[in-house]
């Protein structure tokens, strides 16, 4: 089949022939088949209709007999069918369905004769032919015909298969005449197309053309290569010279790519070391302030202490005046003792490593909510806890997260008639997202971006306490497990903090 193939589908002369042999072939096909289904079905007709007419004309000639129960003259009619060498087998039967006489055929085989007569009607049993019909006469039955016919469609069909194939034959041979006639008509002009295109393809030789037979399509198809090989040698030359064109401006973006490339390293190497700069910077910048902080303890410690000692021991001999600015100093020395702790808290937030555990959020807000509210024992805030999905994180730094908020949240909502501070969550596709909502002072949304800033506030220290270090504290913290936080609020209409933390721990968390 291989080198048929090749023969066959490697030229356009053959691909024709065997399209013309492969139509022919399948129209001699449909009509030979439709006409051997028409031949088939006229057949099966005509032969019931000759049984039918075979049935009646034996009954009418023993009904006589049937009716004088003459049995004698109805096995004579029977034997009449011997002549009918297309009758395999017979049986008359009278009016009780007694079979009265049979007949068997040459043919006959192991055709068997019903004991009993059927209804009126004609039926093909594979190759044999059954009529059953009634036998009536003078309005009454007299009994009834059975006839088994043999049928000859085989043999027909046969007859039939063999003048189709001669046919079939005789005009695949006419075709390939034909095809061999119009191969020289049509597809040498074409062959001289598909040659000129392969020379073309091989040499580059776009001056090439063929000559122009006729005037029909083919011609036409013949005047389009030449013009369509006019119109490529033309692009060709235009080509070659953009390509000229192309390799110099190659050459030229090449030069500036390298360039860029050799600034680009040097981009890189001045921000590594920028970045290792800062990086450096930033914990000098730690340590120094930590190493204030720290430093700064000791003395505030003495401030603090002699202050209380000498309210204590020698308040008598103070007078109020002098009482009240030493309690100021007493007051602030706090105060920077609460600044100084916060400082060192959010130094030292930078260099502890997380230690991510599974959380329970709703247990520790509840707990946060207490130290909250112990600090501050004249706070009548109500605390509404919904419930908190838990999460993967450090126990120690969200507790310090919900501390700080819900104390935010308890002191500036303390002045209101009825405080109220809630906590809830939500659910997103990739986080939880926490809040802690009250009703309390609220702030100017236009300064809502200073609020987590480092000794940022919003609110007159005389109003409420505070060194503006809690939010900024909060945000390091949720940040360092991945997370984002803000806030909503207006003036005199309460606030609500946000904070969200990823379902599953980043594995680049600081």
């Amino acid at each position: 089949m291989g080198w048929l193939h090749r023969v066959v589908l490697s030229s356009l002369r053959y691909k024709i022939a065997l399209l013309m042999l492969a139509a022919v072939c399948c129209a001699l096909l449909v009509v030979g088949g439709a006409l051997a289904a028409y031949e088939v079905k006229d057949y099966r007709q005509q032969a019931l209709s000759d049984l039918s007419t075979q049935a009646r004309i034996l009954g009418r000639a023993s009904a006589s007999a049937l009716a004088f129960d003459d049995n004698e003259a109805v096995r004579e009619n029977l034997q009449l069918l011997s002549n009918h060498p297309g009758i395999a087998a017979a049986a008359i039967y009278d009016a009780r369905g007694k079979r009265v006489g049979e007949f068997h055929g040459v043919n006959a085989g192991a055709t068997t004769v019903p004991t009993l007569p059927e209804a009126d009607g004609a039926s093909i049993d594979g190759d044999r032919l059954i009529v059953f019909q009634r036998i009536v006469e003078k309005g009454e039955i007299v009994g009834a015909v059975y006839l088994c016919g043999l049928s000859e469609l085989r043999a027909r069909l046969l007859d039939f298969l063999g003048i189709l194939a001669g046919a079939m034959a005789l005009s695949l041979v006419v075709t390939g005449f034909v095809s061999a006639w119009l191969q020289r008509a049509i597809t040498r002009p074409i062959l001289a197309v598909a040659t000129a295109a392969h020379e073309v393809v091989e040499r580059k030789d776009f001056s090439l053309r063929v000559e122009r037979p006729t005037e029909d399509e083919v011609g036409f198809l013949v005047g389009a290569f030449n013009r369509m090989l006019g119109e490529l040698g033309q692009r060709d030359a235009e080509l070659s010279s953009s390509r000229r064109s192309l390799e110099q401006e190659i050459d030229e973006r090449r030069r500036v790519d390298e360039d860029l490339r050799n600034l680009n390293a040097r981009l890189e190497q001045h921000v590594a070391q920028r970045t290792a700069q800062l990086e450096t910077a930033n914990k000098e910048l730690e340590s120094f302030s930590y190493s204030v902080s720290h430093d700064l303890r000791t003395p505030l410690r003495g401030v603090v202490g002699f202050a209380d000692a000498l309210l204590e021991d020698h308040a008598a001999e103070l007078s109020e005046e002098a009482q009240r600015k030493l309690r100021i100093v007493y007051g602030e020395g706090l105060r920077m003792g609460r600044l100084i702790d916060d400082l060192l808290a959010f130094s030292r937030l930078g260099r502890k490593a997380l230690q991510t555990v599974q959380v329970d959020m709703e247990a520790i807000a509840a707990t946060a909510w207490k130290t909250a509210t112990n600090a501050d024992p004249a706070s009548s805030a109500r605390f509404e806890l919904n419930p908190l999905p838990a999460v993967q994180g450090d126990p120690a730094l969200l507790t310090q997260v919900w501390i700080n908020l819900l104390s935010n949240a308890a002191k500036f909502s303390a002045k209101r008639a009825q405080p109220v501070v809630s906590v809830a969550a939500i659910t997103d596709g990739h986080e939880y997202i926490y809040f802690v909502r009250d009703n309390g002072a609220g702030f100017n949304p236009k300064y809502q971006d200073k609020l987590f800033g480092v000794f940022q506030r919003l609110h007159d220290s005389k109003d409420f306490s505070g060194t503006g270090v809690g939010l900024a504290l909060v945000q390091r913290i949720v940040l360092r497990h991945g997370g984002r936080v803000w806030a909503d609020g207006q003036p005199d209409h309460g606030a609500t903090f946000y904070f969200s933390l990823p379902k599953e721990p980043r594995d680049d968390a600081l």
